[in-house]
């Protein structure tokens, strides 16, 4: 008798409904080992609200969200070097709703001549985090030790400690970070500017150029460099052309949990299919004439699908486009695991860069 082969199975949760990360033969085994002290390899719990909780119950669950997402970033961070040849200040700007908005900006202490500039927007869903936590410094200062002067926008929030502000106040901070760089480029010493951030963050990147074709300024662009963008608003109902929201669901990110920051970033739900809001939704019409774009998403991650998508669109619609997939990883890990997997962090400080000294060079 001759062994039968194994029948083919689909990977992650497509194939093995109660699969988690830490069992799934793709992930990298030093992510997991990175975050086995913590739990987020394992099954995580529901969260104790979902898109039908009051906006009292989703302002407080972020907040005890916040703290403990950045009690995690703290900890993959505490232990690092401090990035050499990088000098640091905060500009405060005025927004274009009339607020104070701090930029943060890393610099390479010995630049000569304009460099390529970086607008930076962190993650968080729109909802949670800070532009000044300790992955974020760490990764402005990462970049600029590239060659890049890297401005990180400290904008409003629809919870946690910067908010509450649905959109679009948020999407309003980052044009106006975007507007005031643009404006500021001699003194800045830049010789343009790449918009880039990572899921919440990637689709205010996505958007904040839409929002600047709309505003006649996407001439202030010179690129977008979006990482496992948040951009579908499709985590409550599901969508069958992005089967990552199943595949890789709870692999560290939930679509319960992305329901309900997605509900507080809009609470009406009147933006639901806004591409400001969410860029997924964007025509081609709206696409065309846009600079171009690197979509960069993480094979092990629910929003892998919906990245992928966007790039597609951007093709049909005649923008210059690539994507990149890292193999292995879950959400965003490849920007935070600079001690437990060097060779993938630096690969997309590399990659950001590459982008950036070429679009600048061009644009």
């Amino acid at each position: 008798m001759t062994d039968q082969p194994a029948p083919h199975r689909l990977p992650g949760r497509l194939g093995q409904p109660g699969m988690a990360l830490r069992d799934d033969p793709r992930a990298d085994p030093r992510m997991l080992a990175a975050m086995a002290p913590y739990g987020l390899a394992d099954p995580q719990p529901p969260p104790p609200v979902d898109k039908h909780s009051s906006l009292k119950a989703l302002l407080a669950f972020c907040d005890e969200a916040e703290t403990a997402y950045e009690a995690v970033n703290d900890a993959f961070t505490k232990d690092l070097p401090p990035v050499p040849g990088v000098s640091t200040d905060t500009q405060t700007i005025q927004g274009v709703d009339g607020n104070d908005i701090a930029l943060h900006i890393a610099r390479p202490a010995d630049a000569a001549g304009p460099v390529p500039g970086i607008l930076h927007l962190h993650g968080g869903g729109m909802v949670l985090m800070s532009a000044t936590g300790p992955v974020y410094e760490r990764w402005r200062a990462e970049l600029a030790a590239t060659g890049l002067v890297v401005a990180g926008v400290e904008f409003r929030n629809a919870g946690g400690q910067l908010g509450p502000h649905p959109f679009p106040a948020g999407l309003n901070d980052c044009a106006s970070g975007l507007y005031w760089m643009a404006d500021h480029a001699a003194e800045l010493g830049i010789s343009g500017v790449v918009v880039s951030g990572e899921s919440g963050g990637g689709n205010l990147t996505l958007a904040t150029v839409l929002k600047a074709k709309r505003d006649g300024r996407v001439a202030d662009v010179a690129g977008a460099y979006a990482q496992c963008p948040f951009i579908s608003n499709a985590y409550a109902d599901g969508d069958p052309t992005l089967p990552s929201l199943v595949e890789n669901d709870g692999y560290a990110l939930s679509c319960a949990l992305m329901a309900s920051l997605s509900r507080l970033y809009d609470p009406a739900g009147d933006h639901a299919r806004d591409p400001l809001a969410w860029p997924l939704h964007a025509t081609e019409d709206e696409l065309a004439g846009l600079p171009p774009h690197v979509i960069a998403v993480n094979e092990l991650d629910p929003l892998r699908d919906e990245g992928l998508a966007y790039f597609r669109k951007l093709l049909r619609a005649g923008v210059s486009a690539a994507s990149r997939t890292i193999n292995g990883t879950s959400h965003a890990q490849d920007m935070v695991m600079r001690a437990a997997m060097p060779e993938v962090y630096l690969g997309t400080v590399r990659d950001i860069k590459t982008f950036a000294d070429w679009g600048c060079s061009a644009a």
